[in-house]
């Protein structure tokens, strides 16, 4: 497969009844695009044709039946499928679910084989996903049990990184999942990442509260002092510099946050509410700690604004800016990796902090 050294993308379709399709053309409309990666969307070129008419967009595509025939700079559409797809706009429906697994499962089939670079995947609906093939809250659970590593959900922008303890998981179920052990995993995974993806020689990592004001020595609860507390002690005696833990109503709108690399959230509103107010239609959802690199728009179906022709797409291109440029960053990273005496600072690589 001749590739003319552009990274390949590879692209799910997420629900079709969602902005999914909007935000995938809108994106690659613009040409440029297809300067710096070579495209591969994972749906059918019947169903990419019928969007491309409704949304009335100036794109071409290139329609394959085997990834091997992709051609670079062009946006090339794998046909999945062929059957013919009724799309429902804004409709919560099974079959909106089914095309968006079945272009899940191939573009991570595709990943795992690395016949594409990175993934970058639309937003699915965590209801009508669910079959008895595949039962997994999301994209993540899914990628974590497809994938090698140590998953964990990181959102990113342009300067700010908030990772999770626990991410979808019900909130009275939240302490239950905090152990040390976890902590240790997740900021292992947050550590090692911040240096292979994102070339952070000594990253610096702060780590909020599971209970307000972290627990007021017991008086709100003492899973911060039993658990949380000698959890970072002990990593800190590994030499990770990791703060912590801060109470989280203030964390944020102190401003804080600009003081670190990265921040820990214990669970999922608490790191996603002010990641979102922060950089909402600019973050990116990286999912961390695997062998290979998958990002997404942090943002959902939309199913209300689905095929009106008004989506926001600017998390997707900022989606598939930031997994070409983690495949960069962690291939230059692994390069370094194999001569530990190469001095390689093309990107400034060993100057930053």
């Amino acid at each position: 497969m001749s590739r003319e050294d552009k990274i390949v993308v590879g692209v799910s379709i997420g629900d079709i009844n969602g902005i999914g399709s909007e935000i995938i053309l809108k994106t690659f409309e613009d040409s440029r695009m297809l300067e710096f990666c070579t495209p591969v969307i994972f749906a059918s070129v019947k169903l990419m044709s019928f969007f491309k008419k409704h949304f009335d967009t100036d794109i071409n595509f290139h329609g394959i039946d085997e990834i091997e025939d992709l051609v670079p700079k062009k946006i090339n559409v794998l046909n999945v499928w062929k059957e013919h797809v009724d799309v429902t706009f804004g409709e919560e429906n099974p079959t909106g679910g089914e095309y968006a697994i079945k272009s899940l499962k191939a573009a991570v089939s595709a990943l795992k084989d690395k016949k594409i670079d990175a993934l970058v995947t639309a937003p699915i609906n965590k209801s009508n996903i669910q079959s008895e093939s595949f039962n997994f809250p999301g994209h993540t659970d899914y990628l974590a049990q497809e994938l090698e590593g140590e998953s964990l959900m990181l959102l990113i922008s342009e300067n700010l990184r908030v990772g999770l303890l626990t991410d979808h998981v019900a909130v009275k179920d939240v302490v239950k999942n905090i152990t040390r052990e976890r902590i240790d995993k997740k900021i292992n995974t947050i550590h090692h990442t911040l240096i292979e993806d994102f070339g952070i020689e000594k990253p610096k990592i702060a780590v909020l509260g599971i209970n307000p004001h972290t627990g007021d020595n017991g008086v709100i609860g003492d899973e911060d002092d039993t658990i949380l507390r000698p959890a970072l002690d002990n990593i800190r005696k590994n030499g990770k510099m990791v703060f912590g833990p801060y109470a989280a109503d203030s964390f944020f709108g102190s401003g804080n946050y600009k003081n670190f690399d990265a921040i820990i959230a214990s669970y999922h509103d608490q790191g996603l509410i002010p990641f979102k107010t922060l950089a909402f239609g600019k973050g990116v959802n990286f999912t961390a700690g695997l062998n290979r690199i998958r990002t997404s728009p942090d943002h959902g179906t939309a199913f209300d604004l689905a095929g009106k022709n008004e989506a926001n797409f600017e998390s997707f291109r900022e989606a598939v800016f930031s997994a070409v440029s983690i495949f960069e960053t962690r291939e230059e990273y692994l390069e370094i990796s194999k001569n530990p005496l190469q001095i390689n600072r093309k990107r400034g690589y060993s100057k930053k902090k």
